[in-house]
C-alpha cells in the first residue's frame, strides 16, 4: 500500500511539472509565426525558416544534453539545468516583447513594412538560442526519466493497462490544449507582454514543482559515456578484423559482472545481423592469458556488441522519420497564415485566433489516445494475438498513411480558399477577409491529430523499447537529432521552392498568400510522403527486434523467458536468441 501511494505521488508531481513545462513551450511556439510577421514585420518565408532553424538547433542540442546525462550528470540534474536555461530565454524574450526599442514601427497594412533591424534580430536570435539549448536538454532526458519511474519490463507491460507512452502523450495533449486556446487568445487580444509573460511564469512553476518531487524520484545512476562504449566495440572489431568468429555464438565473450551496471533489466542476446562486429567479442590467446579485467578497446562483451547493432538497426527507421519531418516542418506556420485570411467568426463579436485552430488537432489527439487504448487495441488484439494490438512499427505505418491523407486534404482546401478569393476579387487584397469559413481547415487538423496517435506515440515507444538500457537518453536524443535534420531539409525545400518558382506566381510569396500556389506545394509534399512511406514499409519488413534476456522465474528445466520488442519469447525455441519474425506491414 505504501508503494502504491508513493508511486502515485511521484506520478502526480511529475505530471504536474510536465504539464506546466509543455504549456510554456507550446504556448510560445504555437503563435510565434504571428509575432515574427506582425510584430517584427518579417516576410513569411524568412519567419518560417527562422522558427524551423531554431527548432532544429534545439533538436541538435538534445544529443549534448543526453550525453551529459548518461555519462556523468544523470537525467534529473540535466533536466534542472536545461529548464533554468530555457527560463532565462523566456524572460529575455518577454522583456524584448515589452520594450519598443526591440521592435520595428507597426505596419497594419502589411505593405512596404520596415523589417526588424540587425540589432533587433540579434536580440531575437539570442533569446531563441537560449530556448533551443534549454529545450534540448529537457527533451533529451524527460521521456527516459519519466519511464524510469515505471517498471517497463515486457513481462509487466504485456499484462495490460495503459501504455506509458500513451499516458505521457495524453498529459502533454491536455497542456497543449490549454496553451492553444487560452494563451493564444491572450497573445492576440491582450498583447505579447502578457502572451509571453504567462509562459515564463508557468515555466518557473514547472521548475519548482519538479524540484519538490526530488526526494521521491527514482534517479538512475549514469553508466558512463555511451559513445565511448560504442567506439570501443568498433575499435576492438577493427583490431580483430582478421580473426575468425566461432560457429557457436555461445563461445563469444560474455561477462555478467562487467555488464551488471549497464544491463540491470537484462542482457541483450546475440543476433546474426551485422556479424562483422562479433569480432569484438572473440576471445584470443592474448585475452585469455591476462587475468586482469579485459581491455575494452580490444575485447567487448556480446551485450556491448549488441548495443551497437541495435542502434545500427534503427538508423533506417530514423531516416524515414527525418524525411517525413521535412515534408510537414512548415505546415503549421502556413496553416496559421491561411487561417488569418479566412472568416474566423464564431459570433458577430468573437473571432477564433488563427493559431488556436490547432486545438482541433490536439483535441482529436487527446480523445484519440483513450479510444486507441479501449477500442483499437482490444479489436486489433483479437486479429493479431499481440497483447499491444499491433507492433510499434505497424502503429507508425498507420500514422504515415493518415498524415499523407491530411496533406492531400490540405492541398484541396487551399485550392478552395484561393478560388473563393478569386471569386470575390480579393487576390490582391491580402488584408481583407475572404468569405470562406476557417472551419474548412479543421479536417486536416483532425486527420493529423489521429495520425499522431499512431505515428508520434508509436515512434517514441519504438525508440525507447529498442534502445539499450544504459543509453536510452542518448538514443532518444540521437533519434531527435536525426529527425531535426528534417527541419533543416524542410527549410531548404521551402527556400528552393520560393527561389525557383518565379516572381509572378511564386508558390510561396513573401506577403500575399492569395497570389501564391501553396496548394501545389502541398501536392509536392504529398508525393514525397508517399515515396517515404514505401521506403518505410521496406525498412519495417526487414527490421528484427532486439532479443532481451529477462529472467522472470526459473522453471524446472531452466527456461529463461525473453522479451523481443513487444513479443514474448522463450529461449528454448531459438538457441541464438533471434527474433521469430519481421514486422511486416
Amino acid at each position: 500500500m505504501h508503494w502504491i501511494i508513493l508511486n502515485t505521488c511521484v506520478c502526480a508531481l511529475f505530471a504536474a511539472s510536465e504539464i506546466c513545462d509543455r504549456f510554456a513551450m507550446v504556448g510560445f511556439y504555437a503563435n510565434m509565426i504571428t509575432y515574427l510577421t506582425q510584430e517584427l514585420n518579417l516576410p513569411i518565408v524568412k519567419a518560417s525558416n527562422i522558427l524551423i532553424n531554431f527548432s532544429g538547433t534545439g533538436s541538435l542540442s538534445l544529443l549534448v544534453g543526453a550525453l551529459i546525462a548518461d555519462s556523468f550528470a544523470g537525467r534529473f540534474w540535466t533536466i534542472i539545468v536545461g529548464s533554468i536555461v530555457y527560463e532565462v530565454g523566456l524572460m529575455t524574450l518577454t522583456t524584448s516583447a515589452v520594450l519598443p526599442q526591440f521592435r520595428p514601427p507597426p505596419c497594419p497594412t502589411q505593405e512596404n513594412c520596415e523589417e526588424a533591424s540587425a540589432a533587433q534580430l540579434t536580440a531575437l536570435y539570442i533569446c531563441l538560442l537560449l530556448k533551443s539549448l534549454g529545450s534540448g536538454s529537457i527533451r533529451g532526458c524527460v521521456v527516459a526519466f519519466a519511464a524510469d519511474q515505471f517498471d517497463m519490463k515486457k513481462s509487466i507491460t504485456k499484462k495490460g493497462g495503459w501504455n506509458f507512452f500513451n499516458i505521457y502523450y495524453f498529459c502533454m495533449g491536455i497542456s497543449m490544449l490549454l496553451a492553444i486556446t487560452v494563451l493564444v487568445y491572450i497573445q492576440d487580444h491582450m498583447g505579447w507582454g502578457w502572451g509571453l509573460g504567462i509562459p515564463t511564469i508557468v515555466m518557473a512553476l514547472s521548475i519548482i514543482t519538479f524540484l519538490v518531487g526530488s526526494p521521491v524520484y527514482l534517479k538512475v545512476k549514469p553508466g558512463g559515456s555511451p559513445l565511448t562504449r560504442l567506439a570501443q566495440v568498433i575499435v576492438a572489431a577493427l583490431r580483430k578484423r582478421r580473426a575468425i568468429a566461432p560457429q557457436d555464438p555461445g563461445l563469444l565473450y560474455q561477462n555478467n559482472d562487467l555488464d551488471a551496471a549497464i544491463a540491470t533489466n537484462g542482457r541483450l542476446l546475440h543476433t546474426n545481423q551485422f556479424k562483422w562486429f562479433d569480432r569484438a567479442a572473440i576471445l584470443t590467446d592474448d585475452d585469455t592469458s591476462d587475468s586482469r579485467p579485459p581491455n575494452l578497446w580490444r575485447l567487448a562483451t556480446v551485450h556491448r556488441v549488441e548495443e551497437l547493432k541495435s542502434i545500427i538497426r534503427m538508423v533506417p527507421i530514423w531516416i524515414s522519420a527525418m524525411l517525413f519531418t521535412a515534408t510537414y516542418a512548415n505546415s503549421d506556420s502556413f496553416t496559421i497564415l491561411q487561417a488569418r485570411t479566412m472568416d474566423r467568426h464564431l459570433s458577430p463579436s468573437f473571432q477564433i485566433p488563427p493559431a488556436s485552430l490547432a486545438v482541433f488537432g490536439i483535441l482529436t489527439f487527446v480523445l484519440g489516445i483513450p479510444l486507441y487504448e479501449h477500442i483499437f487495441v482490444p479489436f486489433s488484439r483479437r486479429l493479431t494475438g499481440n497483447p499491444a494490438g499491433v507492433t510499434c512499427l505497424q502503429r507508425m505505418g498507420i500514422g504515415y498513411i493518415l498524415n499523407l491523407l491530411g496533406t492531400i486534404v490540405s492541398a484541396v482546401v487551399e485550392a478552395k480558399r484561393k478560388a473563393a478569393a478569386a471569386d470575390h476579387g480579393l487576390l490582391d487584397k491580402p488584408t481583407i477577409t475572404i468569405p470562406l469559413s476557417v472551419f474548412w481547415l479543421i479536417p486536416q487538423f483532425c486527420i493529423g491529430g489521429i495520425g499522431d496517435v499512431f505515428w508520434a506515440a508509436g515512434h517514441l515507444e519504438f525508440i525507447y523499447d529498442q534502445s539499450p538500457e544504459s543509453m536510452k537518453s542518448t538514443v532518444l536524443a540521437l533519434y531527435w537529432t536525426v529527425a531535426s535534420m528534417g527541419s533543416y531539409i524542410g527549410s531548404f525545400m521551402v527556400s528552393m521552392v520560393h527561389r525557383y518558382t518565379g516572381k509572378e506566381r511564386n508558390w510561396l510569396p513573401d506577403r500575399n498568400l492569395n497570389r501564391g500556389r501553396l496548394d501545389d506545394f502541398y501536392w509536392l509534399m504529398a508525393a514525397l510522403e508517399g515515396s517515404i512511406f514505401i521506403y518505410y514499409v521496406l525498412c519495417a519488413r526487414l527490421y528484427i527486434y532486439n532479443p532481451l534476456e529477462e529472467v522472470k522465474e526459473a522453471s524446472k528445466d531452466g527456461d529463461v523467458e525473453l522479451a523481443i520488442g513487444n513479443i514474448p519469447y522463450n529461449a528454448k525455441n531459438d538457441a541464438n536468441g533471434l527474433a521469430p519474425g519481421n514486422d511486416a506491414l
